[in-house]
């Protein structure tokens, strides 16, 4: 829920601002790179073929470092970054060790989960009440619930709309003209 600018933590905005400069300069960047005009730095290389690939599905996307990049960012103008972020930390604790998934179980769900979270995602209350109840006694599947419903929402409304956005096309319009 946006509750407004002035209300959002100075990390967060401080944040946003560093990722929507990461997308400019990785579109800028890329752009150059699809040119032909390479130099070596450690800047992230976009392939040619990448974000028409990213087109074809959601999942192509995120398993991009460079689309999950440009998404992310997206997500950040959008102010709902909250979601892949909610997505990831997911993914980072199904592979964690079964001696550290309490705390990071609680981790979670005190970001993302719990009634006024400082992040918190668009979850219905029976899948809140599910999840409280698989942290009761945390599996690294403890999650699956909520992060497919934040998933199935990144993929129905937000991938649409990062399709449609000015950034997308004109990067799409660089790659398709070289």
């Amino acid at each position: 829920m946006c509750r407004g600018l002035e209300s959002l933590p100075v990390a967060c905005l401080e944040r946003a601002k560093e990722l929507k400069a990461l997308f400019g300069s990785l579109l800028h960047e890329s752009a150059r790179s699809i040119m032909g005009h390479t130099q070596k730095t450690n800047k992230l290389k976009l392939n040619p073929d990448e974000p028409l690939k990213w087109k074809g599905s959601f999942e192509k996307l995120i398993a991009s470092q460079n689309g999950l990049c440009l998404f992310r960012a997206f997500l950040v103008s959008e102010f709902s970054e909250e979601n892949i972020a909610f997505y990831l930390a997911c993914e980072d604790y199904r592979l964690t060790k079964s001696s550290k998934l309490a705390p990071k179980a609680k981790q979670i769900y005190d970001e993302f989960i719990c009634d006024d979270a400082p992040r918190e995602v668009n979850l219905d209350h029976e899948t809140k009440a599910a999840t409280r109840v698989n942290l009761e006694h945390p599996t690294e599947s403890s999650f699956k619930l909520a992060q497919t419903k934040i998933y199935t929402l990144m993929e129905k409304d937000c991938y649409p709309r990062f399709l449609k956005s000015s950034t997308y096309l004109e990067l799409s319009r660089q790659v398709k003209t070289g």
